[in-house]
């Protein structure tokens, strides 16, 4: 193990005190990815995205050649993106379909091309491609879109697949900066902020602006993946699947560590964020609205025990029948499907999560996971805590609801448990 640990430039945490809680940096244990942005490990805005560096960190300190790596609430896919450099196999689900693209994207091997040429075939083709979608006229002013049909109809009619991974997320991104998505924010919103910047590009050379701003993106993208096979990703085996219900998937072969991070308690709506990209991708309108009402804080979900005490005691402390009805169908929604999954991991499980408030009351979702998996024979070895230095997250100084300062997310912990043999 000190050899692997050696080798890949992981530091031992500090021990603060004998507890089953230590203080780290993932970002400082790490040496071998040098920033989080690193790579391809940022080319996407994914709202609560995984740092590589937690999960390196995991395959360092505990994997072994030959296990396998699966991530249940896979997101972005970093989970797979670091599992493919350090060669092992791996499995990633998740209800946003944008996870096979994206994934696609962060793990290509870079090609040249030249970037003026693509773009002067852009700006002359024919064709379009109109989203169908309702609500396209609000996000959008009538101005930009016969250019957005037009570039959007052009990557729909590319047939060299590695030349559509390099033109889907600048083109994403640059169509988002166009529409009056307000993109700071956690879901799909508009926001006199973003009205001002589409006033603003409406006054400029928008038409002009468009391509440098898709060139830049797309340069971007190039230099990522050209840093990302720098870190010289193994051929392995991987399995990647979008639009899948979590909630009520099983798995069809064992897996030897499951490492996660699942929905946030206050921020579960990752289709709605997702939709207009989803949109511009060709998924139509009935489509999106089946996954999003997917979603933890849409659907009907079952109950099931919480082996918690905390989470008993926090319960019986929630006089709001709403809030209650929330806190309860989060757990049940999320430790449900992991601990259905649970039954065919042999080895870990590592669940990555920060902690979130109710009416300003701290909920410790860590030690929540950390008593329910305990309780089905798990053993805790350890909770690291490593402060958050920057997330896409909504914050606010008050929190809007409760008028009292906002104390949310400034600190993420993972809980690590060990089967017991």
């Amino acid at each position: 193990m000190e050899k692997v640990r050696e080798t890949i430039g992981i530091q031992k945490p500090l021990l603060v005190e004998e507890t089953k809680e230590e203080e780290v940096s993932f970002r400082r244990l790490v040496k071998g990815i040098p920033s989080t942005t690193h790579a391809t490990f940022a080319l996407y805005r994914y709202p609560a995205k995984f740092i590589p560096q937690v999960v390196a960190y995991v395959l360092g300190e505990y994997a072994h050649p030959g296990m396998t790596i699966f991530d249940p609430f896979a997101g972005y896919g970093t989970v797979g993106v670091v599992s493919k450099v350090y060669g092992y196999d791996y499995e990633l689900w998740d209800l946003n379909p944008l996870l096979e693209v994206l994934h696609a994207v962060a793990v290509m091997e870079p090609k040249e091309i030249n970037v003026n040429s693509l773009l002067l075939q852009m700006d002359t083709f024919h064709g379009e491609f109109i989203p169908k979608w309702s609500n396209l006229d609000y996000w959008f002013p009538q101005e930009f879109l016969p250019l957005l049909f037009k570039a959007w109809g052009f990557y729909h009619s590319v047939e060299e697949a590695w030349l559509k991974l390099l033109l889907v997320i600048p083109l994403l991104k640059t169509t988002r900066y166009f529409s009056y998505d307000d993109m700071q924010r956690q879901k799909l919103s508009r926001s006199p902020k973003a009205d001002n910047r589409v006033n603003s590009l409406l006054a400029s050379k928008w038409q002009d602006l468009f391509y440098r701003k898709l060139e830049e993106n797309i340069n971007s993208t190039f230099r990522g993946t050209r840093e990302y096979w720098k870190l010289s990703p193994k051929v392995v085996r991987a399995i990647v699947k979008g639009g899948v219900d979590t909630l009520s998937t099983g798995l069809d072969e064992e897996r030897d560590i499951l490492i996660t991070s699942p929905p946030y308690l206050q921020a579960q709506e990752y289709i709605r964020q997702a939709k207009m990209d989803l949109f511009w991708l060709g998924y139509p309108e009935a489509k999106i609205k089946e996954l999003n009402k997917q979603e933890i804080p849409y659907r009907s979900v079952a109950p099931c025990p919480i082996l918690s005490k905390t989470y008993v005691q926090l319960v019986e402390q929630i006089e709001e029948s709403r809030l209650r009805v929330t806190f309860e169908r989060y757990f049940w929604g999320v430790l449900g499907a992991l601990t259905r999954l649970q039954e065919k991991v042999s080895s870990y499980l590592f669940l990555f999560v920060g902690p979130a408030t109710l009416r300003a009351k701290p909920i410790p979702i860590d030690r929540i996971f950390a008593e329910h998996f305990t309780s089905l024979g798990w053993v805790h070895e350890v909770t690291l805590r490593d402060k958050i230095v920057a997330r896409r997250m909504f914050f606010y100084h008050n929190n809007p609801a409760t008028g009292l300062n906002d104390q949310r997310m400034r600190t993420e912990s993972l809980v690590v448990l060990r089967r017991q043999m």
